[in-house]
């Protein structure tokens, strides 16, 4: 079986399981954002009265934080409310970040285990070897009642990823590559496997890359292969008892790539799709308004790091608003202590408080008609940023951090 099949297999109680058949499973842990109050009016409506198991279920805000308007802070209101209620045990208020950066943070993404979110970037836990999958609010509501929930196994895809990247190509510069490649739908209801000597020299964080995005090729889940790099990282973060899975030596897949990074070019998705994918050097000259480095999928550490090298002593072009957005607390207070926070103020950038900022189109960075950004982000569909008249480039923080300074979509260094 891969490791997408083992795990299904674990929590339906089954021997095993094959591609098409229909699992139910027991959830492991079930994550929300601030669309918990949608879940919560849907939960309500099934009559139960306490949820199945409130140490299972994670609820935090990250996506309009500090609340931007009346009706997001009445929304924060009612769930704090629910959260004291149902005695929730993992809740995180607006001070701790992104949920998809704060949930590894916090041990709560675990090898083996089958993950839920309402959110559809959910994807990303599959870098801890973890089944991990966003769902809607009215499947999350039967989650909560009843701990469990019925899926579809997945066929399986292995991807292979041999090579060393050249300077400032990244896994944004991968990832967007295969999408690219691959097309939205070209992993459609599959699992993802990634493996390969790059996937094990890879920071954890580069791995959240993969898998995050993965998902706007359609992916089902996406994973990577856990190795010991996974499995410390995990044990530093959590007492909690789980089961690193592998695929079998003999499993199989509907479908295997092998990709060799050693010329990979730097990559940038297009407006208005991510798979609308192009290397650097054809859209470079292309003026923007406004640069962006943040979000789930690249407001980490190793990303702040980079546009930090880039940005020293460097001043960000006088036209455009360069917005800095760590991912979670931990990553901001790193980040001051290595002093990137105070590179990228003295460069003229604008750093604000970890979480989601303008990658959903809800406040802090929006654009006017006819702007132009270039992104970390995962999305650039029309009017995702602000005015459907607007356009997002998608690109990683090495190139987001260049043009910055330049004033259009520049490569770093020598790449293209």
């Amino acid at each position: 079986m891969t490791i997408a099949e083992k795990i299904l297999a674990r929590a339906s109680g089954k021997p095993l399981t094959e591609p098409h058949e229909i699992v139910t499973a027991k959830i492991d842990v079930a994550m929300s954002h601030e669309n918990a109050d949608v879940v919560l009016r849907a939960f309500k409506e099934i009559g139960v009265e306490k949820v199945w198991d409130p140490e299972r279920i994670v609820i935090l805000f990250d996506h309009r934080i500090p609340a931007e308007s009346e009706k997001t802070a009445a929304t924060h209101q009612r769930i704090r409310a629910f959260v004291k209620e149902q005695h929730i045990k993992h809740f995180y208020d607006l001070r701790e970040g992104i949920c998809h950066q704060v949930l590894p943070e916090n041990g709560h993404s675990r090898p083996g285990d089958v993950m839920v979110g309402t959110d559809s970037h959910t994807t990303t836990h599959g870098a801890f070897g973890t089944f991990a999958s966003g769902i809607g609010a009215t499947e999350m509501a039967g989650v909560w009642a009843t701990g469990e929930l019925w899926f579809m196994v997945p066929e399986s895809m292995r991807i292979k990823v041999t090579g060393m990247f050249p300077k400032y190509v990244s896994a944004k510069d991968l990832i967007l590559h295969i999408i690219g490649k691959l097309g939205a739908a070209g992993a459609d209801y599959k699992a993802v496997e990634f493996f390969g000597e790059t996937i094990s020299n890879m920071s954890i964080a580069s791995r959240m890359v993969l898998t995050n995005l993965s998902m706007e090729m359609g992916a089902k889940v996406a994973i990577v292969v856990p190795d010991e790099k996974t499995i410390t990282y995990v044990v530093q973060r959590t007492n909690h008892e789980f089961t690193t899975l592998l695929p079998d030596p003999d499993a199989e897949y509907a479908q295997e790539i092998h990709i060799d990074v050693t010329d990979l070019k730097s990559m940038v998705a297009c407006p208005h799709a991510v798979d609308n994918v192009k290397p650097v050097s054809e859209v470079a000259g292309k003026r923007i308004n406004q640069a962006l480095i943040g979000s789930c999928t690249n407001g980490r550490l190793e990303d702040l790091a980079v546009a930090a090298e880039i940005l020293h002593a460097e001043k960000v072009h006088p036209e455009v608003r360069l917005l800095v957005i760590p991912a979670s607390r931990q990553v901001y207070l790193a980040a001051i202590e290595k002093g990137y926070i105070e590179t990228f103020i003295k460069a003229g950038a604008l750093v604000l408080n970890p979480g989601c900022g303008p990658c959903l189109g809800a406040h802090q960075g929006l654009m006017a008609p006819g702007e132009v950004c270039i992104s970390t982000t995962n999305r650039n569909f029309k009017g995702r940023m602000g005015s459907s008249e607007s356009f997002v480039y998608l690109a990683s923080p090495a190139t987001v951090a260049q043009s910055a300074i330049t004033g259009e979509i520049t490569p770093a260094a020598t790449t293209g």
